[in-house]
């Protein structure tokens, strides 16, 4: 992408291109490479007004034609990967790689949920088994729940984005995306991609613009579901403006991950280092955190250490990089920052290049150090020595945020153990707190959120159940 992308707003079936903007400079590139066209308050009315009456229409296609349309996206996407691979490396800094792979990643959010499509349906309920049910009949069947919001963040605006979009219309919603100012370019362009494949128009409106458009939304009576990722602070503002509608929160991290005296410890360092470090730490479940048991922590961090003087640091455009930009400067000055103030030993990097930040390692840092309590969000991991497995269960479960952990250890009393005891909403098993698979549920307790996202669980949350009750009718008969 040589120029400036144009990013529109799809209001009422209508791109809107003239009027106020706002350009988004890539933080590797240096310079302007999109442009939002930012929504006006007149915009919102519209777009809130146009999915009240458009709900209807979508809700009346049927679910094998949603299934279509999103089976088709899956084919078109992953033929299209590379171009928003590019897209990605130029609003965002991230890594062709890491483009790439979140693009394969939307293409199966797509397949699964036209799967999930296909799957909606009801039940017969078995009144007939208590007294007052007999001689009567109970159905029951999810319908789409109404209009749904959905903001999405930068980290990985194009996957997100499609878990979000493609949840609701594989339900029979219409959906209003506000996408992340970082990435207005890429969440466009998935739009048109899915209005190109058959979305209907009544299907999908896009807002750009900052936090009070996201606010208008959530705060607007024509919509029943506010799906929202981002940070804690900004989860709890949506919370506050969507008051009683239903809401799906998926929050910050502090991803801990334990290596126990039984770990592979090349393996252990060798994942951690692939999984930290990707889109430069940029991620809720990223690992931050590294808890080693003590008898093999000096292992640990030397060959930890060694795998990420490895990785290859810089031109995101670079098919060879590991590690690119950062989302801008102020969030790279961040770890940096947190990184000094620790208290721990920096092995490795603790410095920066503009918005890209290298790849650091600090070992034994203080406990009530920032980068060990609150979320970095950045290229940066703490590794931790403990002695016995229940204090690092306990210190784990000391953080205010509960998304992911992973662990190391080929014991299945401690998998049982970790899995029961830690505050989290998913547990990695020879792996790190890096690893998602987008059809199984993911979402956290405590500050990391509230609901669980892959398709099958958000079109729980995008859906109603409706009950029909026929009285005096039954193949039982009446008591």
């Amino acid at each position: 992408m040589d120029g400036i992308y144009a990013a529109g707003c799809l209001v009422a079936g209508h791109w809107l291109t003239e009027g106020p903007s706002a350009h988004r400079i890539g933080p590797h590139l240096r310079r302007a490479v999109s442009r939002a066209r930012t929504a006006l308050p007149a915009d919102i009315t519209t777009a809130l007004s146009y999915a009240r009456t458009s709900a209807q229409a979508v809700a009346a296609l049927a679910p094998a034609t949603r299934a279509e349309i999103l089976e088709r996206a899956a084919v078109r996407v992953a033929e299209r990967r590379d171009d928003f691979a590019r897209l990605l490396a130029v609003e965002l800094g991230k890594p062709l790689k890491d483009g790439r792979g979140e693009m394969l990643r939307v293409a199966d959010t797509f397949a699964v949920a036209a799967a999930e499509a296909r799957a909606i349906g009801g039940e017969t309920l078995p009144v007939a088994g208590w007294a007052r049910g007999v001689g009567n009949t109970a159905f029951t069947h999810r319908a789409p729940a109404g209009p749904v919001v959905a903001i999405t963040p930068f980290n990985a605006p194009a996957n997100l984005l499609a878990h979000k979009l493609a949840a609701s219309f594989a339900a029979g919603n219409t959906t209003i995306v506000k996408p992340p100012p970082q990435a207005p370019a890429a969440s466009t362009e998935l739009v048109k991609l899915l209005l190109e494949v058959g979305m209907p128009l009544e299907a999908v409106q896009i807002l750009h613009g900052g936090g009070d458009v996201g606010a208008a939304l959530c705060a607007a009576p024509e919509i029943a579901v506010v799906s929202f990722t981002g940070s804690a602070a900004a989860g709890a503002a949506v919370a506050s403006a969507a008051g009683p509608k239903r809401t799906v929160l998926e929050l910050g991290g502090n991803a801990a991950t334990i290596v126990c005296e039984d770990a592979d410890i090349e393996q252990a360092a060798a994942n951690c280092a692939r999984t930290g470090y990707s889109n430069s730490g940029q991620s809720c479940i990223s690992v931050q955190r590294v808890y080693v048991q003590r008898g093999r922590f000096d292992e640990f961090v030397e060959s930890f250490t060694g795998q990420v003087k490895s990785l290859v640091v810089g031109d995101p455009l670079d098919a060879r990089t590991d590690v690119g930009s950062m989302v801008d400067d102020d969030a790279a000055e961040r770890v940096v920052r947190w990184t000094a103030e620790s208290g721990g030993t920096v092995t490795i990097g603790g410095t920066r290049d503009g918005a890209v930040c290298a790849p650091t390692v600090v070992a034994a840092p203080a406990p009530d150090a920032n980068l060990v309590k609150e979320e970095i969000f950045g290229a940066c991991v703490a590794v931790l020595p403990y002695d016995t497995f229940e204090d690092v269960i306990q210190t784990c479960n000391q953080s205010r945020f509960g998304l992911q952990a992973g662990l190391f250890t080929y014991d299945v009393r401690r998998i049982l153990t970790a899995w029961r005891e830690l505050e989290v909403g998913g547990l990695v098993v020879n792996g790190s707190s890096n690893f998602r698979l987008d059809h199984v549920p993911f979402g956290g307790v405590k500050d990391s959120g509230i609901g669980r996202e892959s398709p099958r669980w958000m079109i729980e949350d995008f859906t109603v159940t409706k009950t029909l009750l026929l009285r005096g009718m039954s193949i039982w008969g009446e008591q």
